[in-house]
């Protein structure tokens, strides 16, 4: 059983490109909050380094890790496995710190079945439009049109899953985004009420799709 001393597990989750890693590596800034960062088979990306922004691992020591049950959630995102070490987390909700997790809606869905006892809050971040994503995506991918083209498509099967979220934030704002989030957040530990429009939210996707 969790207690009031316990810390709480945020979820941030958002199609390819939305602004979801960047908005967690914000709020990890803060006192008492910590990413749980996670294994994974893919290669590292430019400035990313292993232990900080992933712990990166062959598919062999995946599997092995899938097989000793390490994991609180794991998925396969493009191609690539991605996984939460059930450990790391256990030991800092303990100690108090509020866990950030920057998955998908695979590892999303799986921790919300497993009914730990700790205080869950999740977020799915929305793009203000198709047009940003794809300008996003180009400028994270400027060699290889491929892989922008086949995250717009993934896209359109991802943001159908926003519902199955407590909030959903729209990034067309960076700081905004942030300040949104964080007001939610603090209001959540609380224990406190906050306004939430859910209908425009659906407008929104509406739009988007």
């Amino acid at each position: 059983m969790s207690s009031s001393k316990d810390g709480t597990m945020i979820v941030l989750s958002s199609p390819s490109g939305a602004g979801k890693t960047t908005l967690v590596h914000k709020i990890s800034k803060l006192k008492n909050f910590i990413i749980s960062i996670s294994h994974t088979t893919r290669l590292p990306r430019i400035n990313e380094k292993n232990g900080k922004d992933y712990f990166f691992v062959n598919r062999l020591k995946f599997k092995k890790l899938i097989k000793n049950k390490e994991f609180l959630e794991h998925a396969r995102v493009f191609n690539n496995n991605y996984g939460t070490s059930k450990n790391f987390v256990d030991q800092n909700l303990k100690k108090g710190k509020n866990v950030l997790f920057d998955i998908d809606w695979q590892g999303s869905d799986q921790i919300k079945k497993k009914k730990i006892n700790y205080k869950l809050l999740t977020f799915f971040i929305l793009p203000p439009s198709k047009k940003v994503l794809q300008q996003r995506l180009s400028n994270r991918h400027q060699k290889d049109k491929l892989v922008v083209k086949k995250r717009m498509k993934q896209f359109e099967k991802d943001v159908k899953r926003w519902k199955n979220y407590n909030f959903v934030v729209i990034n067309d704002n960076l700081n905004k985004c942030y300040k949104q989030i964080l007001k939610i957040i603090q209001a959540k530990l609380k224990n406190q009420k906050i306004k939430y429009s859910k209908k425009l939210i659906k407008k929104h996707v509406q739009k988007l799709i």
